[in-house]
């Protein structure tokens, strides 16, 4: 079997074939966001196999899939649907990359500050889950990075708490402190490794 001697020029003309069903303009802008990521990836980390690059990214089928969901039907080859329809479906999925990072950080900080508060725990777990759903789906990292994060600032910590609070220790001890403080370390610097590694 032949081997290609230019595999992200593969990749991308992979891309361009699965995506053959988006927009002209859609499907040029999800090629130029993968070879800036690509590029981005490969001045970051010289050493990096570009096969371990390409794998990361995921498999092309995967990735026009979900930029093909992301459109609606309205982009789906069908020039029928409006201007303004597409222009909506267009954007479902972008929302802002410091909105489910924020999510997933500010809330433990309250229910830290208000252990006692009820409403605050309750409040601070639904907003922990609304930002790991934003995180999973949106277009702004690839399905290695949102697993990552999403194992990192929210199953990870979930399950500290809950053998936490089920083991009866005390709240205000020196123990607990360090136990939050421990968590909002994590918390913060997979929030900051996930707004580094994040595609505009």
């Amino acid at each position: 079997m032949k081997t290609s001697a230019d595999p992200v020029r593969d990749y991308l003309s992979t891309v361009e074939r699965e995506a053959a069903a988006l927009p002209a303009d859609r499907r040029q802008e999800l090629l130029a966001d993968l070879a800036e990521h690509i590029e981005v990836t490969r001045a970051e980390r010289p050493g990096a196999v570009i096969g371990e690059v390409l794998a990361e990214l995921g498999d092309p089928r995967t990735i026009v899939a979900t930029a093909l969901a992301e459109a609606g039907p309205g982009e789906g080859g069908e020039s029928g649907g409006g201007r303004g329809g597409a222009g909506a479906a267009g954007r479902r999925g972008k929302v802002h990359p410091l909105v489910p990072l924020l999510m997933l950080t500010l809330p433990f900080l309250l229910a830290a500050v208000l252990p006692d508060v009820g409403a605050a725990q309750f409040f601070s777990t639904v907003f922990r889950v609304v930002g790991a759903v934003l995180l999973c789906t949106s277009v702004h990292w690839v399905a290695v990075q949102k697993t990552t994060g999403v194992l990192l600032a929210a199953v990870l910590p979930t399950v500290a708490i809950s053998i936490w609070v089920s083991s009866d220790a005390p709240l205000g001890t020196t123990a607990a402190h360090l136990a939050n403080l421990v968590t909002l370390v994590l918390l913060g610097g997979t929030a900051a490794w996930l707004w580094r590694v994040r595609r505009d």
